[in-house]
């Protein structure tokens, strides 16, 4: 990890892993929390394209839907590193520059912000 942080100026780190998130705590300058409704998750995954690098077709992915959405639906009574309160905790711990986005909107107004 080190190494590629020394290598690398720049570089986004994605995902749902609050345990694996921490370990680049110290190495990153900002973080994005993306703290969407349930709903507004919901509402992205049933609108999402197909993705053909993880499935042979779109009605392969659309077969898996049921069981993401109500992974979803989880989120905030889990208590594990996929959780609410384990993103919430790194969110809380990181001492840089840090943006909390909970809508789509304010996603898609962030990205406006951040282009210009």
């Amino acid at each position: 990890m080190k190494p590629f942080c020394t290598k690398n100026k720049r570089w986004v780190i994605e995902g749902c892993y609050a345990d694996l998130l921490a370990l680049l705590n110290d190495k990153a300058n900002k973080m994005l929390f993306i703290n969407s409704s349930v709903q507004d998750c919901i509402d992205n995954c049933n609108s999402r394209p197909w993705e053909p690098h993880k499935y042979k077709s779109k009605q392969a992915q659309d077969a898996n839907l049921e069981l993401l959405i109500n992974w979803i639906k989880d989120y905030e009574i889990r208590d594990d590193e996929f959780s609410k309160r384990s993103h919430q905790k790194l969110f809380n711990a990181f001492q840089g520059t840090k943006h909390q986005l909970t809508s789509n909107q304010a996603i898609n107004q962030y990205l406006i912000e951040v282009k210009n």
